[in-house]
């Protein structure tokens, strides 16, 4: 009896067992991944610093006489060369001394002529001994007297012609000149505080980067060790993310140090034919420091951060599995990072499908050439 039971539950344990294997849920596939194959090429290294732009000359216009201001013939914002007249003072009074002193000029011109007229003679009765030697003497100093006056008002002369001259307010530079804070009308004096205009040069300008001095240590030997020249080259980002197209140098001889904040002030310059850059724009300094050779250019798309802040990185092992990589980089090369550890030649590196890898986990590399894989990045994958 027992027997004939057990026969008669064991189809249906054998039942009961199948459909349990048949309700499970088939294994799910390896997600894609799209990887590039990473390999050794020569780098140039770049380091991106804020700067501000700066003029590369300013001058302040000022009046050098007091006057009235008669006309302006300038148009603000305009570009003015050096030597161009940019205001006209009232003339009259400097006009007038000049002639007196012109006038000046020739009475003493007149009587230094009687004076030389006088001595000749004196000269010549002095020999055959037929005035006292007091009356030469007398006859000399006179003539002295009157060359001295002379040159005293040559030089009256000139003064006044400078400040005739000065009456005529003209650029000392070329460059952009801004408003101007005095109308025809106006007075002005001679050591006024405020100027009458500002004229600045921008082509070329300048652009000032601010960095520790600690940094600027580390860039001149990176400069040292990887460039010939002590003047790296400097490209610019403008503030919209548009490269300018200009290259600039790096200047060493313009750094100013901060004593209290320990900051460091380098000095690019760039030309500006356009004018396109204007003084106190905030820009982006890309500095070169050098070439690293046989570096690896590691896809931007391709790096993360972690809750630290360090670059890490996902590749394909050998099993075909997700393997995690911290990363240290050095610089960038375009839309590349400069990878200096944590990655090889010949890693396949995933740089689509980030989402759906997981450490540990299998996936199923797609291999993709470097323009396909800049594409499936902003596909989002």
């Amino acid at each position: 009896m027992l027997k004939k039971i057990a026969y008669l539950c064991l189809p249906m344990g054998l039942l009961g067992c199948g459909a349990a294997a048949e309700g499970e849920p088939p294994p799910m596939p390896a997600p894609k991944v799209g990887t590039v194959v990473l390999a050794e090429q020569d780098a140039v290294i770049r380091t991106e610093l804020a700067g501000r732009t700066a003029a590369y000359r300013v001058a302040e216009i000022r009046p050098q006489v007091a006057g009235i201001v008669q006309r302006r013939l300038f148009t603000e914002g305009a570009e003015v060369k050096a030597g161009q007249v940019l205001y006209q003072i009232e003339a009259a009074s400097y006009q007038a001394a000049r002639e007196q002193a012109e006038a000046s000029l020739h009475d003493a011109s007149a009587n230094l002529d009687s004076q030389q007229a006088k001595l000749t003679r004196q000269d010549e009765l002095i020999k055959l001994k037929v005035v006292s030697q007091q009356a030469h003497d007398d006859a000399k100093a006179a003539f002295r007297q009157a060359q001295a006056n002379y040159k005293s008002r040559q030089a009256a002369l000139k003064a006044a012609s400078l400040e005739l001259e000065r009456t005529r307010v003209v650029a000392p530079i070329s460059g952009r000149i801004g408003r101007s804070t005095v109308s025809e009308g106006a007075l002005v004096s001679l050591g006024q505080v405020q100027p009458m205009a500002t004229l600045q040069q921008l082509d070329p300008i300048y652009v000032d980067i601010v960095q520790s001095s600690q940094a600027l240590l580390q860039l001149k030997r990176q400069l040292a060790g990887g460039m010939q020249s002590g003047r790296a080259r400097v490209a610019l980002k403008l503030e919209d993310g548009s490269a300018y197209e200009h290259p600039g140098v790096l200047q060493f001889a313009e750094v100013n140090v901060d004593p209290a904040s320990g900051a460091v002030t380098l000095r690019a310059q760039f030309p500006n034919p356009d004018g396109l850059l204007l003084p106190g724009m905030f820009v982006r300094a890309e500095v070169e420091q050098g070439v690293r050779r046989r570096a690896l250019l590691v896809p931007q798309q391709g790096v993360t951060r972690n809750e630290k802040g360090q670059p890490t990185a996902l590749v394909v092992n050998a099993r075909n599995q997700a393997e995690a990589r911290l990363l240290q980089v050095q610089g960038t090369q375009g839309k590349h990072w400069i990878v200096t550890a944590g990655l090889q030649a010949g890693d396949r590196l995933i740089v689509d499908g980030l989402q759906r890898a997981v450490v540990g986990q299998p996936v199923e590399p797609v291999a993709l050439a470097p323009a396909t894989a800049s594409v499936a990045s902003k596909q989002g994958g």
